[in-house]
């Protein structure tokens, strides 16, 4: 069975780009635009990973990690950063609350993604 997905990111350049690759990948992807679109994806689906984007609207990557954090059945999940900053005091952050990776946008190519991804869930 394909492992799922969720990439939570407002950019549609940035979360076509991962969702394309990902899914010649064999894997299933769910996108939402936002972190309360996210959280609520991620209650539903269950997702064995999720993409994080950090700024967005209505909700943001620290808030959704905080939230995830506080749920039982969400808090397991691995995470990867999605980042247009790559500063130490936002990596600290991400990594404190459970961040497992972190990619810059202006800098990662989809097979970096994928190599990240793989070394999560396989």
């Amino acid at each position: 069975m394909a492992k799922k997905i969720l990439i939570i990111e407002d950019e549609e350049i940035i979360y076509s780009l991962l969702q394309k690759k990902l899914t010649e990948e064999g894997y299933q992807i769910s996108i939402a635009k936002d972190g309360v679109e996210g959280m609520e994806k991620m209650k539903e689906a269950k997702p064995d990973l999720v993409l994080l984007d950090i700024v967005m609207p209505r909700k943001g990557g620290f808030e959704v990690m905080e939230e995830m954090r506080g749920d039982e059945s969400l808090k397991g999940i691995p995470i990867i950063v999605i980042s247009n900053s790559g500063q130490p005091v936002e990596l600290d952050r991400a990594k404190e609350l459970g961040a497992k990776d972190w990619l810059i946008k202006t800098e990662f190519d989809p097979l970096e993604v994928l190599e990240k991804v793989k070394k999560q869930i396989g």
